[in-house]
């Protein structure tokens, strides 16, 4: 079997799954923070924690590790020397900001879950394009290769 079309076959399955909680969890989060704002059950309140944790703990922690192994696999596949290819490292350089995204939602989901949002819906709507333009100049990196 070819270890390189494994490697990336993981990687993308590992990558949309990642992808899928980044932009599903700013979601969750735009109405936990309306449900707070217009006083809603503690329930449903409840249940919005529930299911961010339970998002990002069995969900997005697993596919962004995945992800991150995968691809530091698949370079070493294809050689390190491609480190010094400009478009891998500019693919690398958006991981990272993802990466970073990704930090930034957990320290969302922690003051959600001590009732301590400092965010408005309107924020969580517009920090939820990120993930989305970053994913399509992601692939027309891989696609086009850049110089």
């Amino acid at each position: 079997m070819n270890t390189y079309l494994l490697f990336k076959s993981i990687h993308l399955i590992a990558v949309i799954s990642w992808m899928a909680g980044l932009l599903y969890l700013p979601r969750i989060f735009v109405y936990h923070s309306e449900a707070t704002a217009n006083n809603k059950s503690e329930d449903l309140i409840s249940t919005f924690k529930i299911m961010e944790r339970r998002l990002f703990v069995y969900i997005m922690n697993p596919a962004m590790i995945t992800s991150w192994i995968f691809g530091i696999l698949l370079i070493h596949t294809i050689g390190t020397d491609n480190l010094g290819s400009f478009w891998l490292q500019l693919k690398l350089f958006f991981v990272i900001i993802l990466t970073i995204y990704h930090f930034f939602l957990f320290q969302c989901l922690r003051k959600f879950a001590e009732n301590n949002n400092s965010y408005s819906p309107r924020f969580y709507r517009i920090i939820n394009e990120i993930p989305t333009v970053i994913l399509i100049v992601i692939v027309f990196i891989i696609v086009f290769k850049p110089l």
